[in-house]
């Protein structure tokens, strides 16, 4: 139980910051998966 405290506990303090980190997280794993297909469109 002591990891998902600690997880809880670091969520909670980095509040603010979490939504921004979800939707660059996000926006990075988009670029790769249009990375990857590019080569398909040429």
């Amino acid at each position: 139980m002591t990891f998902y405290k600690t997880v809880k506990a670091i969520a909670v303090r980095s509040q603010d910051t979490l939504v921004h980190d979800a939707v660059g997280a996000a926006a990075l794993i988009v670029m790769l998966i249009v990375g990857l297909h590019l080569p398909a469109f040429v």
